[in-house]
């Protein structure tokens, strides 16, 4: 198993977990809500680890069948996979917070803190670039790998 692969099977279980616990987190707040509802941010921090975990075991077996060198891939699958475990720890901090029910409004919060728009906005082009870039090279070296 190389190392993209490693890296992709291990976010895979650590996405999943963390998707079973904030649902854990998530039904304890449906539970004590009167409106039987959990706070925005902890449904999507639930919703997105578990996509993000299948999503991971997707991108490794992307980087299973890449004819592209094993630095290229493990490169690309530790920003695909950085950039997913970044997006659901922004998720847990503000449904933990309840700061905001959309982190892209403005002003932006965290906390009692508001946050420069160019940090948002940067941290969202990153985040573009690593999770679509990853998964293109990974997906297109498999590709290659099938097809040719």
């Amino acid at each position: 198993m190389t190392l993209a692969e490693k890296l992709c099977l291990s976010a895979a279980f650590l996405f999943f977990m963390t998707g079973l616990l904030t649902g854990i987190w998530k039904y304890w707040c449906m539970a004590n809500s009167p409106k039987a509802a959990a706070p925005r941010y902890v449904d999507i921090a639930h919703r997105s680890s578990l996509m993000y975990s299948f999503a991971a075991i997707l991108l490794g077996w992307f980087a299973g069948y890449s004819v592209y060198p094993e630095w290229l891939n493990s490169l690309a699958a530790f920003s695909a996979l950085g950039f997913f475990a970044l997006a659901i720890g922004t998720y847990i901090i503000h449904g933990f917070l309840q700061d905001t029910s959309n982190q892209l409004r403005k002003p932006h919060r965290l906390g009692s803190t508001t946050l420069p728009p160019w940090l948002i906005h940067g941290f969202m082009i990153l985040l573009i670039v690593a999770e679509v870039g990853g998964s293109l090279v990974l997906g297109s070296g498999a590709l290659m790998g099938v097809w040719w």
